[in-house]
């Protein structure tokens, strides 16, 4: 998929929503974000364009606001929350049917019964990996490597690429973005060009019965935003941006590679937004590409980047065509129940873009919310919308219980203007209305971690210490503050263990909210009230991928076993009632422990060069097997 000339893939806006089918859908209610606690904003609502020509003049003005000498901005409008702080964790915790197999550990994901891709995937009777563009099987019982596909053999983007797993019976789907270098014809400043440029997202489809084997594939230009898993349907969502090819103009002034730019967008045809797509299946190869009539935005305006979403049978002998729907909106959280999927995205109120290229627009950040029943297979059907002010640092921070939605948000950038609160919106016909609001959470910080747990919420916020906020929200029109625990340090993830006792991950820090090092910390939160940390682990100095990505995470409630990956190793903890007992490490040569997971009592460690088992408790070495 290399280019003839230097082509510029946007790539700055994330783009949000699902569409199922091309009719108009009715508005939803907002509220607003500070700088006012509370206002109304713009409906919410999807609206299908009125032709392909209608949708092809909006997306050229919404990419148009985007571009620079240089190519495309990578503009600090389109996220302003998240570009001030960084961004937090997407992931964690739920069991699968294990069947017959033997016991082990699944994915750490958010709801119970819905899978989240990952580096690794075992039903207890196989582990499966990918790296360096090979497929792995191998037999936990025999501990030996019983199956090898080469994925990149005929893909050499693929042999560097990151490649994500879903799993159901013998069927593994793989899940890769492949990129490549930008290749320009002709000498330019390269600092200003991106990194990479996205070819597309890669989806294989192979058979695991005997010896793996490829039933089918499916390509799409784009990257891969998120995907869920419930039941055999996989449904992945997919991020296009604008495939504009900019002229090479030696020696021009900036002014003169604007205008040209502009002018390239503006003869750009509907093809540069709308993507296209392969499917194989054995010999068979069929070709397409999203029709208008399957795109669709949300009524508050189009953005300049196309959100598609693909459902696939994972029963079935091939992927097929995705049943492809697309959105022109923005993105970047993805939720998902059991009947139930959820995307939310961020824009400006009160004016969502500026005077001229570069200024701020005016207004605070919103949070847009969309639901969508996900209760057949098929095509998800949307059923409601709403927001909320605000952003969300990861799709923790949104919960559905008792036919209600919970939102944890942050408003503001800085100690002068953050806080945080937890709103409640409840489904009326086609809106999600809010019902309750509890705010004023953190005053001059922001949220780090949410988890609820039924009728509770805990919240995290920190800038230089942590208050841990426990939450009543079963009444759902009043929910209320009834505790808060004030230390050093921040949790970013948080991990419920038993029954009144929570996990968390994050880091210790001064004073002066200066960090230390990671931390473990063991929450008694029987007592609304006052919540209390019972012990603590510390590592001065060292880091946990698991701050950033729950999936790293794993916890045994059978035996209290806690493995977190610190630095380049796994530290294995032992949590109690009361205590945090550390057993030891566990390395791997030359590459960093990215993964843990249990099978019949035995632990399984995944990085680049292999895998390795070892006994969880005295962490003796039980087998090796390297991926060369």
């Amino acid at each position: 998929m290399t280019p003839a000339r230097q082509t510029i893939v946007a790539g700055t806006l994330l783009a949000l929503t699902l569409l199922a089918g091309s009719a108009a859908l009715p508005a939803a209610p907002g509220v607003a974000p500070p700088p006012t606690p509370a206002g109304p904003v713009a409906p919410v609502r999807l609206v299908s364009f009125d032709s392909c020509a209608d949708a092809l003049a909006e997306l050229r003005a919404a990419t148009a606001a985007h571009v620079r000498p240089w190519g495309f901005a990578d503009d600090e409008t389109t996220q302003p929350a998240r570009r001030a702080i960084e961004d937090m964790p997407q992931a964690a915790g739920a069991p699968q049917d294990t069947a017959a197999a033997p016991q082990h550990s699944t994915t750490n994901v958010h709801e119970r019964g819905v899978d989240e891709p990952d580096l690794v995937k075992t039903d207890g009777r196989r582990i499966v990996t990918v790296t360096g563009g090979v497929l792995r099987v191998a037999d936990p019982a025999t501990r030996r490597i019983t199956g090898r596909l080469d994925l990149a053999r005929d893909h050499a983007d693929l042999r560097w690429a990151q490649h994500d797993l879903l799993l159901h019976g013998d069927h593994a789907l793989v899940l890769t973005d492949v990129v490549t270098l930008p290749r320009p014809r002709t000498p330019v400043a390269t600092d200003r060009l991106p990194a990479v440029a996205p070819a597309g997202t890669r989806l294989v489809l192979v058979d695991l019965a005997g010896a793996p084997r490829v039933l089918g594939t499916y390509q799409v230009q784009g990257r891969t935003v998120d995907a869920r898993q419930t039941g055999a349907t996989a449904r992945v969502v997919v991020r296009s941006g604008a495939r504009v090819t900019f002229p090479d103009l030696p020696g021009a002034d900036e002014a003169a590679r604007t205008t040209a730019n502009m002018a390239a967008v503006a003869a750009a045809g509907i093809d540069a937004w709308l993507p296209a797509y392969e499917w194989t299946a054995g010999p068979e190869r069929r070709a397409g590409r999203v029709g208008c009539d399957r795109l669709s935005r949300p009524a508050t305006g189009t953005g300049s980047s196309v959100l598609t979403v693909l459902s696939f049978d994972l029963t079935a002998d091939r992927l097929a065509d995705g049943d492809p729907v697309s959105v022109a909106a923005d993105a970047d959280t993805v939720y998902g129940t059991g009947t139930a999927l959820y995307l939310a995205g961020q824009r400006i109120a009160h004016g969502a873009r500026p005077a001229r290229p570069g200024l701020r627009p005016t207004g605070g950040p919103v949070t847009d919310i969309y639901q969508f029943d996900t209760g057949v297979t098929g095509r998800p059907r949307y059923v409601a919308a709403g927001s909320v002010p605000g952003w969300l640092v990861n799709q923790y921070a949104l919960s559905e219980w008792a036919g209600h939605l919970r939102a944890a948000t942050t408003t503001g950038v800085d100690e002068r203007t953050s806080e945080s609160g937890v709103h409640v919106l409840r489904r009326e016909g086609n809106a999600l209305v809010p019902v309750g609001t509890v705010t004023g959470l953190g005053r001059g910080e922001r949220i780090w971690s949410v988890r609820y747990l039924g009728g509770t919420a805990y919240v995290v916020t920190f800038r230089q210490t942590d208050p841990l906020y426990a939450l009543d929200l079963t009444d759902h029109a009043t929910p209320r503050v009834t505790g808060e625990l004030k230390i050093t340090g921040y949790s970013a993830y948080l991990h419920p263990i038993a029954e009144g006792r929570l996990l968390g991950v994050g880091q210790e820090a001064d004073r002066r909210g200066r960090v230390q090092g990671v931390q473990v910390s063991l929450f008694d939160v029987r007592d609304p009230a006052g919540p209390t940390r019972l012990d603590r682990w510390h590592l001065p100095g060292a880091w946990s991928s698991a701050e950033h990505d729950p999936h790293a995470f794993l916890h045994d409630p059978e035996t209290g076993l806690v493995a977190v990956p610190v630095d380049e190793g796994v530290r294995l903890l032992r949590v109690s009632a009361e205590k945090i007992t550390e057993l030891g490490r566990v390395t791997h040569p030359s590459h960093a422990v990215s993964r843990s997971l249990l099978v019949d009592g035995v632990l399984w460690t995944v990085s680049e060069a292999g895998l390795q088992a070892n006994d969880p408790v005295t962490t003796r070495s039980l087998a090796w097997l390297p991926s060369a």
